[in-house]
């Protein structure tokens, strides 16, 4: 749909839905994203009056295809999400669930029926489903989450397994990116990305500190894809690595919307992991050499290879590393000397000397955080790097032996990290660090 010829022959198509909706046909020169989709973008929605809406956006180049107007849903929508190509879940402002079957989205938008599968307590201000199971819904800043287990839901019975993720999802969007990967915005203009992992179990990462407060609905069919409604357009962006927890590559496309005007749906929901992230075959990290270049890769499993172990803290011991080849000090700054593959097992005084100091909020896999008065940790990742908090991995002492750990940069509520007091942490990186 990149070609002036194509547009044309669409223009047709595209002209009583466009008069509908006060939408109008893209003209500027399209630009290229590299998500795998199994064809166009899907999105549904819900204008004020009830009508079902459905749209087809080409997903390289954000050109919008198709824009179909469908019949009155008989109740006033309150939130919806999007199960499959023809299945939508919409609640009523009376804490109804309806399943929504589309008969065809090809020419018109036909519906096969509209089925209440629970009579009361939907009263989610929003919801999404991720394509893989499971529809999620927030309420008084309340994240659920509950498991689908059939393509068409009937009730209670394919709908189930309800669970409270966690309170403090105070979203301004929301919207499905994977399975159990959530995108949103929040009032202040971030955005946000969070992987669930259970029940008070999930990471956040902001992909971007500001400039997302105009964004008024956001929807994502996988990917890397993300389509935000601001002011009544609807712009296309695309993370060229979803999977890092960082936005510095998303790309944007100001010049080139989906539409400048006419997304007047009061909900939007896209079919979800319809699109994939195939990630590029990472070159084969050259193996260390003790004292040489290692990749975080190779320090993380290291270091998993002592945690697996649960080597023994002993300050006077020492055991083998991964490779069988050397010894380190079996205490908390031998076990990072032997992540880092060292020339010696070094102590919390002389790690600097060998590391170089970063800003804690630079601090990436395999850094470490690193006090004088006697304790070191290996940063594994982060948790939720807005609120600074942290997973890392330790030789902890005689009584816990090697362990895993969560804290904040600034020690939380007791102002310590591993026990020892958070202001005299120091972020190390080891000075033959590559990434990979």
């Amino acid at each position: 749909m990149s070609s002036s010829s194509l547009k044309r022959r669409l223009a047709a198509t595209l002209a009583v839905s466009a008069t509908t909706l006060g939408m109008i046909t893209l003209t500027s020169a399209p630009a290229q994203a590299a998500a795998i989709c199994g064809g166009n973008v899907s999105v549904y929605g819900t204008l004020p009056d009830g009508r079902l809406t459905y749209t087809a956006i080409a997903p390289n180049t954000g050109d919008r295809v198709k824009t179909l107007v469908g019949a009155n849903l008989g109740f006033t929508p309150k939130a919806m999400a999007t199960l499959n190509f023809n299945t939508v879940l919409v609640t009523s402002t009376a804490g109804a669930l309806y399943r929504v079957d589309i008969q065809t989205n090809d020419s018109a938008l036909a519906l096969a029926g509209v089925t209440k599968i629970w009579d009361s307590g939907w009263t989610f201000d929003k919801m999404a489903y991720d394509g893989a199971g499971h529809l999620y819904g927030t309420v008084g800043g309340e994240l659920h989450r509950y498991n689908v287990s059939q393509a068409k839901p009937a009730g209670p019975a394919h709908i189930a397994k309800h669970a409270v993720i966690d309170t403090g999802f105070v979203l301004k969007t929301l919207a499905a990116a994977g399975d159990d990967v959530l995108i949103a915005t929040t009032a202040d203009g971030r955005l946000l990305s969070y992987q669930i992992n259970g029940v008070g179990d999930w990471e956040s990462s902001e992909l971007k500190s500001s400039g997302w407060s105009a964004v008024d609905s956001l929807v994502s069919p996988g990917g890397g894809l993300y389509y935000g409604r601001t002011n009544g357009g609807m712009y296309w962006y695309h993370d060229a690595d979803p999977t890092d927890g960082k936005g510095d590559d998303i790309a944007y496309h100001p010049a080139d919307p989906v539409d400048t005007s006419g997304w007047t749906q009061s909900l939007l929901s896209a079919f979800a992991n319809d699109c994939t992230y195939q990630p590029p075959t990472p070159p084969t990290p050259t193996p260390s050499t003790k004292g040489g270049q290692i990749a975080r890769s190779e320090i993380m499993s290291r270091a998993a290879n002592w945690l697996s172990r649960d080597i023994a803290y002993n300050q006077g011991a020492y055991a083998s590393d991964p490779d069988g080849d050397h010894t380190y000090r079996t205490d908390c700054s031998g076990f990072v000397s032997m992540a880092w593959h060292a020339g010696t097992s070094y102590t919390t005084q002389s790690l600097p000397g060998t590391a170089a100091a970063i800003s804690k909020s630079d601090l990436q896999p395999g850094d470490a955080l690193n006090t004088l008065d006697g304790h070191v940790v290996l940063f594994e990742k982060w948790v939720d790097k807005a609120a600074g908090k942290f997973s890392y991995i330790h030789e902890a002492n005689t009584n816990d032996d090697m362990m895993r750990g969560q804290d904040y940069l600034n020690g939380g509520s007791d102002g310590r990290i591993a026990g020892h007091a958070a202001s005299g942490y120091v972020a190390l990186r080891y000075d033959h660090v590559v990434n990979g």
